[in-house]
């Protein structure tokens, strides 16, 4: 059948093949052993790539009791891992873990299949987050003035500023979003004794307008969530609910079960996304339409008036949107309620959020797709509101006593605030956090911060539910927790953060079948607090929310001269706090693929009005990804500052959008001086978006390291696309080619006789194309599983980076708005594979279970293998990334793998280590595998379960059944390399009424 349009994978090569087939034919360019990198930062990335420190403080074993999370016998056995449950909360919202532990040392994240916010998956931030634990430019101990102390140094000064301050008078607090019931506890108790303190929250990536739009339509105290595995059709105005955002692992996994087998009209789900930037969800949608980000809102009341809720006059920014918003309108109101579901982004107004409640509600959603429940605890706003008004109060002078807990203000809040200034006034400034940040930089006192892999807590999923954070290992650093600074605060200086946590849930947990102990030693066991999820509610509606929304006039007149400026949080250093893991500045974003760094996103008509040129190869660049980008002025708001430019396809024409995280100062030793902080032109009056940006071209070029041109496969067909209605009258996939008989692919022309024997296992991979949102966890868990060395930017852009696996991305369609499709790529694990043949020392080998094996004792370099493997996914390691002399490295190494050194070829290993172990257990058991027994890394965090893994030859298998899908095809197979990982095509279900993407 038809595999849909051409694919390109950036606007230069799209219209030119011979550029990109040149470029294909240089698989090492010239000057390949050159290299800028100087012996100071080669040391620090070596040492920062697997980053650890603190031998010596880190062998104690907490002196709390931890439960782990096993099955079969609790107890130690050497050599064996555990796994223990834990949570690790961001932006106030947890997801479920289970880390596991060789000897007292966290090595490996994987998610907790019992917790609803995770399923068992992970994000790109929980995986690198053991990482963050070693990292050896964390705080290390308190500081005065710079200058080491210890704790009970603070003591005297906190008391004494709060015996002058009478009921607490001028003492702040600053957080980030709390989501942990004990510290919103102990906040409680806090405020009770000093009732003239106040506590401020402040989330920089998020604007906290969901909670403020339900506050506007519903007359009590809300929260909401979504439940996407009833939605047929879903919109989403500006939300990246699949790749980022509280409950994005748990909707992403409910969004992609929808698309699997068996893919029908009835049952297979429908996406629209309207948004000023690509997104990962915007890159899923079957329906994308690119609009300025401050016109979202005159769509979404455009779509009200169609679905008969308002009567606004304001109409569509144009025709097209006139017409799509029609279309869309229509196939939400054909669908039965409570079947549809629509999705308004945090960054966006309060306003947008009140009448997509609205919408939802008008659709008959509530309850169905869209679940309310109550608020337990205390609410709070979080929003940038807070933050103004602790500012002016502390310009004012009406701050003595500021306590800063986590949160990196002096860094993420909007340039105009002057944070940092504001902060001088203040007598007694207290910082507590896992580095000497920018914020540290302007406080008298800081306290090193304990990885919540080292401290005790607990806090709330998406839904509510609670979880208990158990530590791992005992600080490394001696660090202190928030609750524990909280509670010498509240003048219980001596209390740990277990006592506290064991606090807060002693009435709950009494209650309990056997008592408290009982039910502490199963919720520590299991991870999740049973029945803990807040209950759904039925909102009472408010008759005059139209004008509380401010949505009963006519809209604000949109002004379509003035460029707009987006700011978003990055994809992987997020808001900045993760700015010094090499893991995360290493991956590639999902969609624009750059590493380490932040650029400026423009649309290629924008650009071409602008006279903005599209970056350009390097001298270096080859069939590799150094890329030489124009650099930009932005003025914004007074404030101007330096950018490179990056074109980039599906863009909003007018709409420039830059990446927060970048352009620290004091990061650490990888994160610090690189890419521009597009914090400074933030302006709190609108801190995520707004008109008025103007852009001067400049006549300076920098180099970016990006990996969207590596390894590409010219000419080919690596993605095979169709939409629902042509897959249903046709649904083959697979390539009919000469090596086949019959264009059989199953049956290919062999050699060896039918009944050629193949004893044991035989291990195969199915990526479902239809279900992979290209979020880049996989690449991380490999990362961690297998002791990948990070490489820096300098070897990114030379084609070096030494990741197992990548996410190729490809576009098909016209480049202003194009049809994106991703890819992940391993080692095939060919059957007939060209790398074999061609090592002269046997280095590769083909093992009785079908896996392309790799000795790296034989390996002399040659790189032969490479040559010849048409995937590209064998990785040299060039220079020694792996740092032998540094004891402390073993600590986050995972032991069952083997570290490389210099000089050898690397690659994907369908986790072998895994499979042998499996093999072991199975046989002390006396009992033969079973399909589910070997779980790889890539596989145990996908959120979409786009990945499985299994004994090809076992009929039962899920695999062996994916291998018999309609959708099924390998990659090159014309090459007849006849792969073990195979694919299945991506369907697209696209409204009749609109043209395909």
């Amino acid at each position: 059948m038809s595999t849909g349009a051409p694919h390109w994978r950036d606007v230069a090569s799209k219209d030119d093949a011979e550029r990109l087939r040149a470029l294909a034919e240089t698989e090492f360019p010239g000057g390949v052993e050159a290299s800028p990198i100087d012996r100071r930062r080669f040391l620090a990335l070596a040492g920062a790539s697997l980053g650890l420190a603190g031998l010596s403080g880190c062998m104690r074993a907490p002196a709390e009791k931890i439960v782990p999370f096993v099955h079969p016998v609790e107890g130690r056995v050497p050599g064996k891992p555990l796994y223990y449950a834990t949570s690790m909360t961001l932006a106030g919202s947890a997801t479920g873990l289970l880390v596991e532990s060789y000897e007292g040392r966290p090595i490996k994240v994987e998610g907790n299949p019992a917790h609803p916010s995770s399923l068992g998956a992970t994000d790109v931030f929980a995986q690198a987050s053991v990482l963050g634990l070693y990292d050896p430019d964390r705080s290390k101990t308190v500081t005065y003035l710079g200058r080491p102390r210890i704790m009970g140094d603070l003591a005297g000064p906190l008391r004494e500023a709060l015996a002058t301050a009478k009921h607490g008078k001028g003492l702040r607090i600053l957080t980030e979003t709390v989501g942990s019931p004990s510290l919103i506890r102990q906040r409680g108790e806090l405020l009770e004794r000093y009732p003239e303190a106040r506590w401020h929250s402040y989330e920089p990536a998020m604007s906290g307008a969901a909670s403020a739009g339900a506050r506007m339509v519903f007359d009590q105290s809300v929260r909401t969530h979504y439940d996407l595995s009833k939605a047929d059709v879903l919109v989403a105005l500006d939300a990246d609910f699949l790749g980022s955002g509280p409950g994005h692992l748990r909707y992403a996994h409910d969004f992609a079960a929808r698309r699997r087998e068996p893919l029908t009209a009835e049952r297979m789900n429908r996406l629209y996304a309207v948004e000023p930037t690509p997104t990962i969800t915007g890159a899923r949608a079957d329906h994308r339409l690119p609009v300025l980000a401050r016109d979202v809102i005159h769509v979404a009341r455009a779509l009200a008036n169609a679905l008969g809720i308002g009567k606004w006059t304001d109409a569509p920014p144009d025709a097209a949107t006139a017409s799509f918003v029609q279309a869309l309108a229509d196939d939400l109101r054909s669908r039965r309620p409570g079947t549809t579901l629509v999705v308004a982004g945090d960054n966006q107004p309060a306003a947008l959020a009140a009448l997509v409640q609205a919408i939802n509600r008008h659709l008959g959603n509530f309850g169905g797709t869209v679940l309310h429940t109550g608020v337990s605890e205390a609410p709070e706003d979080a929003g940038l509101s807070s933050l103004v008004e602790l500012a002016s109060d502390m310009r004012e002078g009406r701050v003595t006593t500021l306590v800063n807990l986590s949160g990196n203000p002096v860094y993420t809040a909007p340039a105009d605030l002057g944070f940092a200034d504001a902060m001088k006034r203040v007598p007694l400034c207290v910082h507590l956090g896992l580095y000497q940040d920018e914020t540290a930089d302007y406080c008298q006192w800081h306290i090193p911060e304990a990885h919540y892999l080292e401290a005790w807590g607990d806090a709330r999923g998406h839904d509510g539910t609670a979880s208990i954070a158990q530590p791992l290992i005992a600080p490394l650093y001696a660090g202190k927790s928030a609750l524990e600074v909280v509670g010498m605060l509240s003048g219980e200086p001596g209390r740990s953060g277990y006592e506290m946590v064991r606090e807060t849930w002693q009435a709950h947990g009494s209650k309990q079948a056997g008592g408290f102990e009982t039910w502490w030693r199963r919720t520590l066991h299991e991870g999740v607090i049973a029945g803990s999820a807040s209950p759904t509610i039925e909102p009472r509606w408010r008759d005059d929310w139209q004008a509380r929304a401010g949505l009963n006039g006519a809209a604000p007149a949109r002004n379509a001269g003035p460029l707009e400026i987006v700011f978003r949080p990055d994809p992987t250093v997020f808001d900045g706090r993760f700015a010094n893991n090499g893991w995360l500045q290493e991956l590639p974003k999902p969609l624009t693929k750059l590493t380490w760094e932040n650029v400026a996103l423009i649309s290629p008509a924008t650009a071409q009005a602008l006279g903005i040129k599209a970056a350009t190869e390097g001298p270096h660049a080859g069939s590799h990804g150094e890329a030489i980008a124009p650099v930009v002025e932005l003025t914004y708001g007074g404030q101007t500052l330096r950018a490179p430019a990056w074109v980039f396809p599906g863009q909003a024409d007018g709409s420039i959008a830059v990446h927060l995280g970048y352009g620290r100062t004091r990061a650490g030793t990888l994160g610090s001086n690189i890419g521009f902080d597009a914090n400074r032109l933030r302006a709190s009056a609108a801190p995520h978006f707004g008109p008025g940006l103007d852009i001067r071209t400049t006549t300076t070029t920098t180099t970016l390291a990006c990996t969207q041109l590596h390894q590409s496969m010219v000419d080919r067909q690596p993605v095979r696309t169709a939409d629902l209605a042509t897959f249903l009258k046709e649904p083959r996939f697979a390539q009919e080619s000469a090596h086949t008989e019959g264009g059989d692919r199953r049956h290919p022309l062999t050699l060896y006789p039918d009944d050629h024997p193949m004893k044991g296992p035989q291990w195969g991979m199915v990526v479902d194309l239809n279900a992979c949102t290209g979020c880049g966890a996989c690449v991380v868990a490999c990362q961690a599983e297998n002791n990948i060395s990070v490489v820096g930017k300098e070897q990114v852009a030379r084609g070096r980076e030494m990741h197992w696996m990548r996410i190729d991305r490809y576009f098909s369609g016209d480049s202003a708005n194009p049809t994106a499709h991703v890819q992940p790529v391993m080692c095939m694990h060919c059957e007939n594979a060209p790398c074999e043949l061609v090592c002269p020392v046997e280095a590769t080998t083909h093992s009785p279970d079908g896996l392309n094996e790799m000795t790296y004792n034989r390996c002399v370099g040659t790189r032969y293998c490479s040559n010849n493997c048409p995937y590209k996914v064998r990785r040299f390691n060039f220079l020694a990334f792996a740092d032998y002399a540094t004891a402390s490295l073993k600590l986050l190494r995972n032991p069952d793998v083997t570290v490389r050194s210099r000089g050898v070829m690397e690659k994907c290993t369908y986790c072998v280590q895994r499979i042998r172990e499996a093999e072991i257990d199975a046989n002390n058991r006396k009992r033969p595998l079973r399909d589910g027994d070997v779980i790889t890394a890539c596989q145990a965090v996908c959120p979409t379960r786009a990945i499985v893994f299994g004994d090809i030859h076992d009929a039962n298998s899920q695999v062996a059944k994916l291998r018999e899908s309609q959708r099924n095809y390998g990659l090159l197979e014309e090459l007849n390399t006849r792969p073990r990982t195979t694919y299945l095509a991506s369907v697209r279900n696209p409204n009749p009424r609109l043209e395909t993407r």
